[in-house]
């Protein structure tokens, strides 16, 4: 799996990224996964068509000491569909962005 992980997290670290992603994002039925969803903006033609799969998400896993998210553009309406993918560069550019803002945000420094 492609993914972008920070790391050496501390306990504190970890509470506070909890509590973030908590109140911005859904979480799942597994404690610690959260649904991120990608911006309409950055759809590629494939996803503009299949409306029936929107929206689609990107996966952050919460760990004790890392926070991992997967480069996989996913639908939560099927498992599988030709929509679902890698992310392109101007995706992962968004997410990586994302998740930069949010830890200069919660002042987190790795």
């Amino acid at each position: 799996m492609k993914q972008y992980v920070i790391d050496q997290l501390r306990l504190e670290d970890h509470r506070r990224l909890k509590e973030y992603l908590d109140g911005h994002f859904n979480g799942s039925a597994i404690d610690g996964i959260y649904w991120v969803p990608l911006d309409r903006s950055l759809f590629n033609g494939t996803q503009r068509r299949h409306t029936l799969c929107q929206p689609f998400y990107f996966t952050l896993e919460l760990e004790q000491n890392r926070l991992a998210c997967e480069f996989l553009v996913r639908t939560q309406q099927r498992v599988r569909c030709g929509c679902m993918g890698y992310a392109d560069a101007t995706q992962r550019a968004w997410l990586m962005d994302l998740v930069d803002d949010i830890l200069d945000e919660l002042d987190i420094r790795i």
